[in-house]
């Protein structure tokens, strides 16, 4: 039984993970379930931190709000 990758703690290590992945699959060198599996795995990666750079934009946006007199809310980060 496969087990499940668990995901990155930030998105450093992500990005990072994902730059390894890349190399691995143009080295060429890998079996072909293991080339789809890595595939896979930075698909997910690339999507993660599609996710994360779009909350960060969203934080910015929200602190960089021409509105002064806006009330002030924390940032809820939505369940990955």
């Amino acid at each position: 039984m496969p087990k499940k990758a668990v995901p990155p703690a930030n998105f450093e290590t992500a990005l990072s993970e994902l730059e390894q992945i890349v190399s691995r699959l143009e080295s060429g060198e890998l079996p072909l379930d293991d080339a789809l599996n890595e595939f896979e795995r930075g698909v997910k990666l690339a999507r993660q931190g599609q996710q994360k750079l779009q909350q960060a934009e969203q934080r910015v946006q929200i602190l960089l709000d021409s509105d002064n007199d806006a009330p002030l809310a924390p940032f809820t980060q939505e369940a990955e």
